[in-house]
Parts: C-alpha cells; sequence; structure tokens
C-alpha cells in the first residue's frame, strides 16, 4: 500500500497535479486513494527522502519548490550512472534487448507526436531500463532509483516541448552503437542524450 501510494503521489507531483509549494494532507490524500493514513504518512516520508515532498513537524507538509540547483545534482548523478550502464550493458545484450529498445523508441516517438508527456516520460524509462537490467549492476540501480525521482519534473516539462524531438534520433543512434557493440560509443551517446535535458535546466 505504501509503494501504490507513493507512485501515485509522486506521478502526481511529476505531472503538475500538485503543485510546488502545494500544502499536503495525509488525510485528504487518504480518502482520495482510498487508503489508510499510515500507508501514505509512509509514501510521504518515502517522498521527502526522494525531495519532492519537504515537512516540518507541526507545521507543513508540501511539495517542494522546483528548483533548478538540486535537480542539476541530482540529473548529473542520473546521467553519469546511465551512461555506466551503457558501457556495462553492451557487451552483454542480446537481441531481444535490441529489439526491446527499439520498441521503446517508437513509443517514444509516437507519444511525443500525440503531445503525451506522460506515455513519452514511460517510453523512456523503458529504453533506459534495458541497459541498467542488462548491466546487472545492484550500486548502478540503486543510485538511479535514489535520484531519478528529483528530475521526474524536469524530464516531463521537456517531453511535453518540441525540443524533446531530438531525443528520438539521439536513441536511434544509442541503437546502432549498441548493434556494433560499441561500448564506449554507447557510454558517449547516453551520457550526450541525458545532456539535453541539464542543458536546459
Amino acid at each position: 500500500m505504501k509503494e501504490r501510494a507513493a507512485a501515485e503521489i509522486r506521478s502526481a507531483i511529476v505531472r503538475g497535479d500538485l503543485e510546488p509549494g502545494t500544502a499536503i494532507k495525509d488525510v485528504e490524500l487518504a480518502q482520495k486513494l482510498g487508503l489508510s493514513r499510515t500507508p501514505v504518512r509512509e509514501a510521504l516520508a518515502t517522498l521527502t527522502d526522494e525531495g519532492l515532498v519537504e515537512t516540518k513537524p507541526h507545521a507543513y507538509t508540501r511539495v517542494t519548490a522546483l528548483e533548478a540547483e538540486p535537480v542539476r545534482d541530482a540529473l548529473v548523478v542520473v546521467q553519469t550512472m546511465h551512461a555506466l550502464a551503457a558501457g556495462l550493458a553492451v557487451p552483454l545484450m542480446t537481441d531481444d534487448d535490441i529489439a526491446a529498445m527499439r520498441a521503446a523508441n517508437k513509443a517514444f516517438k509516437k507519444a511525443l507526436d500525440a503531445n503525451d508527456a506522460v506515455a513519452a516520460l514511460a517510453a523512456d524509462d523503458e529504453f533506459h531500463a534495458v541497459s541498467v537490467h542488462r548491466c546487472d549492476n545492484f550500486a548502478i540501480t540503486a543510485t538511479i532509483d535514489r535520484f531519478t525521482p528529483l528530475v521526474r519534473r524536469a524530464e516531463h516539462s521537456r517531453f511535453s516541448s518540441p525540443h524533446a524531438r531530438h531525443s528520438v534520433t539521439q536513441h536511434q543512434q544509442i541503437i546502432e552503437a549498441c548493434e556494433r557493440r560499441d561500448d564506449k560509443q554507447a557510454a558517449l551517446l547516453v551520457d550526450e542524450n541525458w545532456n539535453t535535458l541539464r542543458e536546459e535546466l
């Protein structure tokens, strides 16, 4: 229940349904989600650790402001981990992995064409998850999971703009590098792909 609550609240923050500075009341959220207060409180503690919610005891619980510096700090870590994952994964990739990346990029383009930022974000996750899964490094996965939530709102904003179309081409270049088993080039291209988000902050 805690994971479900965290996922739904996180999604609402990323989409902008819960805007920066919005006060959060666990009773109201629990009623809206059809849950008891305990998993909602636990979810809010998780989101506080992720940097999406801030709490002052006996004063407030609210959505954090979307400040560029903390997002940049988190993004450079996420970016580095994804590039490292790609470099480690390429020599181990299967034809199914390549096919999964192609399918994810196709879904990504379709979502962008439909101006569906939520679907685009999900498809982009699927694309990059192939390398993260294949490299099979728990520390990389844990680090990405820890810091990705803080950059989600920036990603959602990017995928709502026309500039995101360039990522489709970048993804295709990454796929081609993976097919050639060029791990260094794949890592470089993944780094460049994530860097486009940093340039917009």
